[in-house]
């Protein structure tokens, strides 16, 4: 984003201008900012902890925590920080920076979310070859894969908007320095930047979604292969967590991009916002935790082992 003006700050209008409303909205920020960090960190002191979750399913859940506290630590904090002062400016650097994580997180999110689908392809229609396929080294790889790919998928189009010019506007109609908001002031010719983000959206939605389909179509062929109703039940509990949490990312992403021309855009953008960026990394470590025996065990223990210690 590049500057020929005086302008050196950004002003971000957040969500409202009424203080009732923005009290109500800093408190709920703040709670959901609190669970979310403090659910993702506990998912991730136990997968390390506790030696029944070694496997590649909690080491990708362990990653997938890691991103979820990277991504709304890069929104929320700063918003929370805005409502709280009053102050709404933002250095043209900081802005940069935010736009880079929040996008690198967000598309690498989508990538290991593809990678999650494929180990419950493996550990349920490949369940003799599972230890082998999905071993620790190449669980590293994928990890690594997902962060490449995403980094180089959204390269090309954050050096354009390094190029863009201000003349006079420096508001941005978000809580956040979003891709959309920052095209729309800007006084140079954004076309090809904006096909460079429509494609990389769709190369990275498209790529990522027929993984996920592809796996579970193999997923409930073999399920239903099964003989017993208990055997097809327990095989379809394993992938419930996952198709929740893809549900929910996948759905939001395709709310935002299904009513380009609508009025209200911009409202509905910053309501999917704060769906992706606060509400669903809450939500996530709940989805895994409620439904998954494992991980409620060792929870339960590791509780127990503390309790020991502090009598002790």
């Amino acid at each position: 984003m590049r500057n020929h003006t005086s302008i050196t700050r950004f002003i971000l209008l957040g969500l409202t201008d009424d203080p009732q409303l923005q009290i109500l909205i800093f408190l709920f920020l703040l709670i959901t900012y609190t669970l979310s960090v403090t659910g993702n960190l506990a998912i991730i002191i136990l997968t390390l902890v506790d030696s029944h979750l070694k496997t590649a399913m909690y080491f990708f859940l362990q990653n997938f925590s890691f991103l979820e506290i990277s991504f709304t630590s890069a929104c929320i904090p700063r918003f929370l920080y805005s409502i709280s002062t009053g102050d709404r400016t933002i250095t043209y650097n900081a802005c940069a920076c935010q736009l880079f994580f929040t996008d690198l997180f967000g598309v690498t999110e989508f990538f290991l979310l593809a990678a999650m689908s494929y180990d419950r392809y493996v550990a349920i229609c490949k369940p003799l070859h599972y230890v082998t396929i999905m071993n620790h080294r190449f669980c590293r790889r994928l990890i690594f894969c997902c962060w490449m790919t995403a980094l180089l998928i959204i390269f090309p189009p954050l050096s354009l908007g390094l190029g863009l010019e201000f003349c006079d506007s420096n508001t941005i109609d978000h809580f956040l320095c979003d891709a959309n908001p920052i095209v729309k002031i800007s006084c140079s010719d954004t076309w090809l930047l904006e096909q460079m983000v429509i494609a990389c959206s769709v190369l990275t939605f498209i790529m990522t979604l027929i993984c996920v389909v592809l796996s579970y179509v193999c997923i409930i062929r073999t399920i239903l292969r099964f003989p017993s109703v208990q055997q097809r039940t327990k095989a379809f509990s394993t992938c419930s967590s996952h198709i929740i949490v893809v549900s929910i990312t996948y759905g939001s992403c395709i709310f935002i991009y299904t009513k380009p021309s609508a009025k209200d855009e911009m409202a509905i953008n910053k309501g999917v916002s704060i769906l992706t960026t606060s509400i669903s990394p809450m939500l996530n470590p709940f989805i895994y935790t409620l439904r998954n025996k494992q991980v409620k065990q060792a929870f339960n223990d590791l509780v127990k082992r503390m309790m020991l210690l502090s009598k002790n």
